[in-house]
Order: structure tokens, then sequence, then C-alpha cells
């Protein structure tokens, strides 16, 4: 059997190991210290024996290490370790892990101890600093890059001296057509340039310059005294940008579109900041580039609804949002009801009662005009239904908006076809009214469209007549019966005494020619009596507007027709 290794060898293995190591006692004292530690720190291992361990590493500096230093000391944890910056006796610092591990005691007589080792991770920690480095900044510019713009702007919201914070968020205007023409090479060199001039506009100040992608750059001033700091900063860019740049023999011209938020840090976060900067920037660019625009709150409001309002569309069309109100279309000689307009208005459960103007727009954007305006038709024929029911001897006609996408994205005309069918109404009592823009040089599709309605017996009327192209040239061309004369261009008419007689020629010039193609004229927005006199003394047709009645809910409107048939 071998025999058994005595101290001696122990002690020799403990001398000779390349790791750095002291024995400690109960006290946290160095009992025994090997030469690796010794040259570790540059000196004489002997003179370490006795030193507080705390002393020599800096294990006592903060409470958390300090109380699992001594837990492990009392042997109540396996071990405990931390890393700290430690001093040579040359003046260099290292930096080392520090690992103190409990032994277990040989007899209950042996006072508790515990090893200490220690590596130096100095050059591991360079190696992971550069790494950092490459990690956080740009190689093309070397500024800050996305991922350490984000870490500062987290921290500036937690430590911001002012309470406050500033962001110019900006891009390149045209920088795509440098990188096109003149290739990735100085498109790259470019954004160098630009960088430069970033960094020479903030020099003074220590605000971050950061590149954030492609030609997106950033500014962050993390203390800010008021808003004038932050927008008088974006002037200083835009001035620095505007001067050309020689780049591969050619001199360039550069602008830039910048957002600038500037706000309390409490109650933000970097999200929503950057948020706000995205939409801002996208509003300097909107209103014509080579700018700078301050976030507004309630521009953004605006926005805010309006994205909530298009995302909302067709839900609300299946949740039944959506209601019809109709304006009595009145004759100018004898004020009898001649039709109604069907007005859609949306019940938001939010946002309250919203007229067309508020949603019709996006709708048409975002293609839920399609399926809303077949409910409007098909929800306008079966009440014109029922008011053909009422007053057979007296029928009113039903007068629908349509939109051109209605035409380009469905099939209008079967659609019409079948709800005249379901509902039981006379093509006749059915008014499309399309804006004059939208049939104006209609070709193909939309004419062929136009001219099969019609002759299905659909009356197409054409909508805001005076407020496009005002050219009748056309009208020869089109199915169309009705013209509805917008209220703006009647509005000199409200008062007995004309400021411009002009436009009252101008109506009349109209409202004769009309005429002699076979259309009849409706006046839109007829306020007062004298309005509706004067259009009926130049020969208008029918009326529309307040004077006679604002819109109202069907059974109201069943209600009006009762009345005014008595």
């Amino acid at each position: 059997m071998p025999a058994a290794p005595c101290d001696s060898d122990f002690r020799a293995a403990f001398n000779a190991a390349h790791c750095a190591m002291a024995v400690v006692d109960h006290e946290g004292r160095v009992r025994s210290a090997n030469r690796a530690l010794g040259a570790l720190l540059g000196t004489d291992p002997d003179a370490l024996v006795a030193a507080p361990i705390a002393d020599l590493t800096g294990i006592g500096t903060d409470r958390r290490t300090r109380s699992a230093y001594h837990e492990a000391l009392r042997g109540r944890t396996d071990r405990m370790s931390c890393t700290r910056r430690l001093k040579h006796a040359d003046g260099h610092s290292l930096w080392a892990e520090i690992t103190v591990t409990p032994t277990t005691p040989v007899s209950d007589a042996e006072e508790g101890r515990a090893l200490l080792s220690v590596v130096d991770i100095s050059e591991r920690r360079a190696l992971q600093k550069r790494l950092r480095h490459l990690q956080m900044h740009d190689p093309v510019t070397r500024l800050p890059n996305r991922a350490l713009f984000f870490e500062r702007l987290s921290a500036a919201l937690r430590e911001t001296a002012t309470g406050r914070v500033g962001l110019c968020y900006l891009d390149l205007d045209g920088f795509k057509a440098v990188n096109d023409t003149l290739g990735h090479r100085v498109g790259d060199r470019l954004l160098e340039a630009v960088a430069r001039r970033l960094a020479s506009c903030v020099e003074n100040d220590g605000h971050l310059v950061a590149r954030l992608g492609g030609d997106e750059f950033a500014v962050l001033v993390e203390s800010t005294a008021d808003t004038a700091q932050v927008t008088g900063l974006a002037q200083s860019v835009l001035r620095a940008l505007q001067q050309p740049i020689d780049l591969a023999g050619q001199r360039l011209a550069v602008s830039a579109s910048i957002g600038v938020v500037e706000r309390a840090a409490a109650g933000t976060t970097a999200t929503c900041l950057m948020q706000a900067a995205d939409t801002t920037l996208y509003w300097a660019k909107a209103d014509g580039k080579g700018r700078w625009t301050l976030f507004d709150p309630e521009r953004n409001a605006h926005r805010v609804t309006r994205q909530a309002l298009s995302s909302t569309l067709r839900p609300a069309l299946d949740r039944g949002e959506f209601a019809l109100e109709y304006q009595p279309i009145v004759g100018l000689d004898d004020e009898t009801l001649h039709g109604a307009e069907a007005l859609v208005r949306w019940r938001h459960p939010r946002f309250g009662t919203l007229g067309p103007d508020r949603f019709i727009g996006l709708a048409e954007e975002n293609g839920a005009i399609v399926p809303l305006g077949r409910w409007v038709l098909e929800a306008s024929c079966r009440q014109a239904r029922r008011w053909l029911d009422d007053r057979p001897h007296n029928p009113v006609y039903v007068s629908v908006n349509v939109a051109v996408r209605q035409v380009w994205d469905s099939d209008l005309v079967a659609d019409v076809e079948r709800i005249l069918d379901d509902t039981g109404l006379p093509p006749g009592l059915l008014q499309l009214e399309l804006t004059e823009s939208a049939v104006m040089g209609s070709a193909g599709r939309p004419l062929q469209a136009l001219q099969a309605l019609s002759e299905m017996g659909v009356r197409i009327a054409i909508d805001d007549f005076g407020t496009g192209y005002s050219n009748l040239a056309y009208l020869s061309r089109l199915p169309v019966r009705a013209l509805k004369l917008d209220g703006t261009f009647v509005r000199g008419f409200r008062t007995a005494r004309h400021e411009n007689p002009a436009d009252e020629t101008i109506v009349a010039a109209l409202v004769q020619l009309a005429h002699e193609l076979g259309l009849t004229v409706t006046a839109e927005c007829v306020e007062g009596r004298e309005q509706a006199e004067r259009l009926r003394g130049i020969g208008c047709d029918t009326g529309q507007g307040y004077y006679y009645a604002r819109p109202m809910p069907a059974p109201s409107l069943t209600a009006w027709l009762s009345r005014a048939s008595t």
C-alpha cells in the first residue's frame, strides 16, 4: 500500500502551482501564500502572511460581496467569487477573478480554513472590451451603433440631471440616389463625411452621435435645459450638412430631414421616445425635406386616431357600428320632396359619432370602402323600398355616394343588380353619385360600369360639380342625368346683395347648358330662403341643405314625409 502523502508534499505542490493561492484562517487572514500569488502582486509571499485578504483583494468594498465572503469563511456556502481590480507593487493594475472556498477541518479541534485563489483575467477583459467596442460601433463611420445608442438612451432616461432628454433623429435626403449612381464605396465615404460633421457639431457639448443604420443618424442630448436647446442643435446640424462635400472628384450637395423630440424623462421609455422621433422625422420629410420638425402631441394624436380608425374600419362594419342618415332633396319650384341623399355615420364606441369626412378617405385607402359601400347601398335601397311602399303614388329616390375604388375593386354593376332584385326597388329610384374628378376622363371599366348602370335605369349624378375640372365636354359622352353644384360654388347666393355678379352668371350658364344636355341640376348647401329663391330664379331644379332639413335618421324622414303629404 502506498504511503500517505505528507504535509511537505502538499506544501511543495502549493508553492509550485501556477495558480495564485493562499490559505486563509477563519478570521480572513493569510496563513500562507504561494509564489504565484506573490508574483501576481509583485511581493514576497511571506510578506503576505497575517494580512487580511479583504484588504489585499478589495473583497470588502461592497456589502453584498463582503457578506458572501464571510459566509464562505464560516463554511455556510460552498464558495464565493467576484471580480476585482488589483494593484501590482510596480503600480500597474490588473483584473482578477477571486474565489474563496472553505476547506473541511481534519478534526473537530482544527479551526476552519479557506483557500483563496486568484486568476489574472486582464487579457480576457481587454479582449472583451475590444469585442464590445466592435459590437457597439459602426464599422463605416466608427460612431456608436444602434445597440449602444439605445443603451445610452435608456441610461439617460434613468439618470438625466435635469429630468429631461432630447433627441435629433435624422436621415439624408436622396442618399439612395448617391448609392445607385456613384456606388456603395462613395456612399460609405459620404456617410463617413456626414459622421465627422455631426461629431463636430457636438464636440464641445459631449452629446452622443450614433449611426442607427443605413443613412439614419441620431444625436442624443442626455440632460436638456429646454426645447430650444435641441431645436438649436438641429438647426446647427442642418447648416453643417448644407455645405457641399467633395468625394471622388465630385462635389455632392447633401441635405437632411430631422425629427426633434424633447420631453421629461419621467413617464416615457426609450421605445416611446424613438417612436415619437420616427413620427416627427416622417413629418419633416412630408413637409418638404431639408428641415427639422418638432414633435407635436396634437398632430400625433390626430395620426394615432387616424391609424386607429383605419385599422378598425372592417371590424366596425361587422359589429354594426355604422348607421345612415338621410338629407332631403327638394324641388326649388314647389319645395316638394324629390329624393334623399344617404349619408353614412360611424357610431364609434370611443370617438362618438363620426361623419364621412373622418373615415371615408381612410376606407378608400385601405380598401374597406368596398364592403362599406356595398352595405350603404343595400341599406339605402331597403329604406327607399319602405318609403315606396308607404307612398306608392309619390315615390322618392335615394341618392348614394360611390367611390371610384368601388368600381375598380368590385363588380359594382352586379352588386347593384343583386341589391335591386333583393329589395324590389325600381332602378329609377336609385341615384349613384360620383365626384367630378372620378368620372373625368373615364375610360375602360369605369365607363363600361356607368353605361351598364344607366342602361339598367339607375340615375347617375356628378357630385360636387364646380370644384374639379368643370369641363362640360365630357358630359355629352357619359351617361349622366344630374349635376350637383358644390356648396362652395354657390355660396355667393346666401345674401340678397351678391358681392360678385360674375359667380351668378357662371352658375346660370352652367345650369342652362346642363338643361340643354338633358341634365337636371341640384344645388347643395342651401342655407336660407333668399339663396333658394335666387337659385330657383336661375333655373336650378332641386336644392339640398339646412334650409330644408339637416340629415336625419330614417324614421325622422319618414315622419317628415308624412307631414309634407298632409
